[in-house]
């Protein structure tokens, strides 16, 4: 199972890179990032809730939304930035700088949350091969930035 997480995840990956070009073209076409990011979020929601139907999975009630606390929306906001800035500035310092420089804010805000086992994600503290492995992905984003 866990073999099959780590294959579908990398392929989630190269969508999320091909996401960042998707979002360039919708750009060009709509006029503006913020435009391409919510076409991109109708598209978006629309096949999240023909999936519903399809899986036959519960659409959330009225009281399960109402108990979400306001601070866990913001994650929709994070991807509306995350979206937005792929339409808005991948083209600007092309994909690979985006995605790698994506991945490593990813990385650090990751470091914290595993450290301070945050928002329920278990503690892993920082250790000198995990912060090596954060140092290896900012040297790559710094040899994918060069021209």
């Amino acid at each position: 199972m866990k073999s099959t997480a780590f294959l579908l995840t990398a392929l989630i990956g190269v969508a999320l890179a091909l996401q960042v070009g998707f979002n360039a073209v919708v750009r060009t076409y709509v006029g503006s990032a913020v435009g391409a990011a919510l076409i991109n979020f109708i598209v978006g929601t629309t096949v999240l809730a023909l999936a519903l139907l399809w899986l036959r999975l519960p659409v959330p009630s009225v009281g399960q939304l109402a108990a979400i606390p306001s601070w866990a929306l913001l994650a929709g906001v994070a991807g509306a930035a995350y979206v937005a800035g792929s339409a808005l500035f991948g083209p600007l310092i092309g994909g690979a700088a985006f995605v790698a420089l994506i991945i490593a804010g990813q990385m650090v805000g990751a470091l914290a949350l595993d450290h301070f086992g945050a928002l329920g994600f278990q503690v892993r503290p920082v250790t000198a091969l995990r912060l090596a492995g954060a140092a290896l992905v900012v040297v790559g984003v710094v040899l994918l930035s060069r021209d």
